[in-house]
């Protein structure tokens, strides 16, 4: 883990004050800061050997995480922020100016793809020299982080009746089942009203079939309306889901529900209970075993993102997915919208020619469904993201892949699709959290790693999701929600401390210590699968 520290202070000092007291600048090459307090108009900050001058005196107010301009930017010239093109200024720009949504914008510009030119083999940790955590391993040899039971609707009809089902467990009821973690309903809002065979068919299909055989779920239960489109059957003949996590018969499997064949939702949910019950022995059965990390997954999410995102909790977690890596295991990068701009720093990672023109497709895709929805991808940075300090995708896009660390690009996987590529890989998805989430643990993640400038509250069962905040201020405000303080970077500490302080922590919450979400009991309602087709 490579270091790095940043100081911070609360206010700037008077006089002349030195640049790196109170702002960021990423690279040498930047022609803007981030600010790291308010800087009040008339502030002179002492730059060092700029195009015009070492000293920039500060035009206006500039809230913290925002960018101040180091030099003069015409009309139209690059704007850089880690070295890179963060957008155009779409005006002249003033040294000293605030830099932000008035006076930049984001245009189409090239990109050096240069497949794999940057990839570096990985120097692994010895098998016998591996950390290891408590997880329950399964007959196909996978590991879960979690043992829990999942009713699963087949579609939004039966929905209410899942969650019927699943609620009547309580902790009360599940006290003499130690190692069953829980029984979560996992319902969505699809399922019907669209073509058998069609984008949404296809991606509801392979995301429930995902979750039914998932590590961290132990058994589920299949619930129907009876008349839908996504018809139970076809969904296990799809799918081969007669056998579950490589074990047959009724120990692992049990006869799907349909409302319409059991003569409603009473009788279903009765049904449903009598099936959980048979299954809570079984489920039970499995205990948590000391287990190599390389059995972790790991999904990669940022949401509420701001200025900070790309400074302190996305480098700390690059941290811990690089060494993760080493050790054996698997992370997944994800949210193809919000590499865009930034792609061409993963492409240069690919381990194959391959991979790269993989990942390079998947983002044309994007950019001619933006065209096809009247749209732009641009459009992508929320109004929390942009209040934060954030600008153009490009900018969010440079933050964001800073979380998957510096190992090499191994694969790139459709959304939902089985990942079974070790180290780093690149999953299909939207940016919007849940639905990515979704399609990341429906591939096999087995936990989550979210970072969070604006203080997201996210949490998805059945994979634990910890969440790391990008400054003190969001940390302590919402202590509740916030797993890992990685603001602490902008009081002195170093990249590599906080980066260890979340790798022991995603130990412990792996082998079964409730992450901050599971203890509010957040992550049922989060599971979202991706709708792109037509409904009819």
């Amino acid at each position: 883990m490579s270091t790095g520290n940043i100081n911070f202070v609360e206010a700037a000092p008077a006089g002349v004050i030195p640049l790196a007291e109170v702002a960021i600048r990423l690279h040498p090459n930047d022609n803007v800061a981030i600010a790291k307090v308010n800087l009040q108009p008339g502030t002179v900050l002492e730059v060092g050997p700029t195009a015009q001058s070492d000293q920039v005196r500060v035009q206006r107010f500039i809230a913290s995480g925002h960018k101040i301009a180091l030099a003069e930017i015409g009309m139209g010239e690059v704007v850089r922020r880690y070295g890179q093109a963060i957008g155009f200024a779409t005006r002249p720009i003033a040294a000293g100016e605030h830099v932000h949504t008035h006076n930049l914008g984001a245009q189409e510009f090239a990109r050096d793809y240069a497949f794999g030119v940057d990839a570096q083999p990985v120097t692994f940790v010895p098998e016998n020299e591996r950390r290891t955590f408590l997880g329950f391993r399964r007959a196909d040899g996978r590991v879960g982080t979690r043992n829990m039971i999942a009713v699963i609707a087949s579609v939004n009809c039966s929905a209410h009746t899942c969650r019927e089902i699943a609620h009547y467990f309580t902790p009360e009821r599940l006290a003499a089942y130690p190692n069953v973690d829980g029984v979560i309903a996992l319902t969505h809002g699809s399922g019907c009203a669209n073509r058998v065979g069609g984008p949404d068919y296809v991606l509801l299909q392979r995301t429930l079939a995902g979750m039914t055989r998932h590590p961290n779920i132990g058994a589920s239960i299949l619930v129907g309306l009876g008349c839908e489109t996504n018809q139970i059957a076809d969904l296990v003949e799809n799918y081969g889901l007669s056998t579950q996590n490589g074990q047959t018969g009724p120990a692992q499997w049990r006869p799907s529900l349909v409302i319409q064949d059991l003569g409603g939702i009473r009788k279903t949910v009765r049904a449903g209970i009598e099936a959980v019950e048979a299954l809570l022995p079984q489920v039970n059965a499995v205990g948590r075993t000391s287990q190599p990390i390389s059995e972790l997954m790991l999904a990669l999410q940022c949401g509420g993102s701001d200025g900070w995102s790309g400074v302190t909790a996305n480098p700390v977690l690059g941290l811990v997915v690089d060494e993760l890596v080493r050790q054996g295991g698997a992370a997944v990068l994800a949210e193809t919208p919000e590499i865009y701009g930034a792609e061409h720093l993963l492409t240069r990672r690919a381990s194959s020619p391959e991979v790269g023109q993989k990942l390079v497709a998947k983002v044309r895709w994007w950019e001619e469904y933006a065209r096809r929805m009247g749209v732009e991808i641009d459009n992508n940075p929320s109004h929390g993201n942009k209040a934060g300090g954030l600008t153009t995708i490009y900018e969010k896009s440079l933050g964001a892949v800073a979380k998957g660390g510096s190992t090499p690009l191994m694969d790139v996987y459709d959304y939902a699709e089985p990942v079974t590529a070790r180290g780093l890989t690149f999953m299909d998805t939207p940016g919007y959290d849940p639905v990515s989430v979704t399609g990341q643990v429906a591939g096999g993640c087995n936990m989550v790693l979210f970072t969070t400038g604006r203080g997201s509250v996210f949490g998805f069962k059945p994979a634990p999701s910890l969440k790391i905040a990008t400054n003190s201020a969001t940390y302590e405000r919402m202590l509740d929600d916030m797993d890992v303080n990685a603001g602490r970077v902008l009081s002195g500490a170093s990249l590599d401390e906080v980066a260890v302080e979340l790798f022991e922590l995603m130990i412990a919450v792996a082998s079964g210590q409730p992450s901050k979400s599971e203890a509010q009991g957040v992550g049922e309602a989060e599971f979202n699968p991706w709708s792109i087709g037509g409904t009819l």
